[in-house]
């Protein structure tokens, strides 16, 4: 099930973490990295792990933004990540070359866990540049966009509507439908903005984005709305694929639905939008 809401929690913050257990985000990042100074790292780590192996978080989908392997915490992170039961994906972050994939897939290997799967974060020039090939690495699940380090090194002025990331947030969606992986929309800094959430929200769904990466509680219900099927597109889903039905059993060519034509395209996003709002029933 593709997340329509991602929230990075502070590994350091045992409450924060704790709190997660009933907060209505389909997907929770636990974050070692940039929410957790360097001094508290270690401790931040063994919290996560704690956190992970107490369970509680019900059908959501546990995450660990671990730090590079290039820095002191990296290698440390990955293998007490691989230890974690219940425990199937890590988050990497300024991802810019398939070889830093590749070093991380041989470390989880290494682990005894072949099944995890990679999260990449694009948040660089350099990440957007191969993004396709990122995309294409046989572990990568998921492209996250790291927007606000994206606008730093790009140099951008503040801007509501993003038009300086265009670029970058187009071809990141693109790489993503090309290796056929779920991609998801950088986090919305101003935190007290509901307005402001909302725009940008839509202004992601709009570019095609799956879901939303989040930085607090508060900002889980608009992102949900926004990109979570709306009771009317649950309706539409259910008379489609049930006129579908009815005319591949009767033979006919043609298939119409309020004067629309049917194709295979759409019976797939119907079933899509179904198994999503199933997922949200569970949760």
């Amino acid at each position: 099930m593709t997340p329509r809401t991602a929230l990075y929690m502070p590994g350091s913050n045992q409450r924060a973490m704790e709190k997660a257990r009933g907060l209505p985000a389909d997907a929770i990042v636990f974050d070692l990295e940039d929410a957790v100074a360097p001094e508290a790292k270690a401790q931040a780590r063994a919290q996560v792990v704690a956190q992970i192996a107490a369970g509680g978080y019900g059908a959501r989908q546990l995450v660990v933004r671990c730090n590079a392997l290039s820095t002191p915490w990296g290698l440390d992170d990955l293998q007490a990540v691989a230890a974690a039961p219940g425990l199937a994906t890590v988050c990497l972050p300024k991802v810019e070359s398939v070889q830093q994939v590749r070093a991380v897939t041989r470390e989880l290997d290494a682990c005894g866990r072949s099944d995890m799967v990679i999260w990449a974060m694009i948040e660089t020039p350099a990440g957007v540049a191969r993004v396709e090939q990122i995309a294409d690495c046989e572990r990568v699940d998921a492209l996250l966009m790291g927007t606000t380090d994206l606008c730093a090194e790009l140099r951008l002025p503040p801007d509501e509507q993003r038009r300086g990331l265009s670029y970058a947030l187009q071809r990141c969606v693109l790489a993503a439908r090309l290796a056929g992986i779920m991609v998801l929309d950088g986090v919305y800094l101003d935190i007290g903005n509901s307005a402001g959430l909302q725009a940008v929200c839509e202004q992601g769904r709009a570019l095609g984005f799956d879901g939303k990466t989040l930085i607090h509680p508060g900002q889980i219900e608009i992102a949900n709305a926004v990109f979570g099927p709306s009771e009317a597109a649950v309706e539409h889903a259910r008379r489609l694929l049930a006129l579908w039905q009815e005319t591949t059993e009767a033979g006919a060519a043609v298939a119409v639905l309020d004067g629309k034509l049917i194709e295979s395209m759409h019976v797939d996003e119907a079933r899509r939008v179904l198994a999503t709002a199933e997922h949200i029933a569970r949760l």
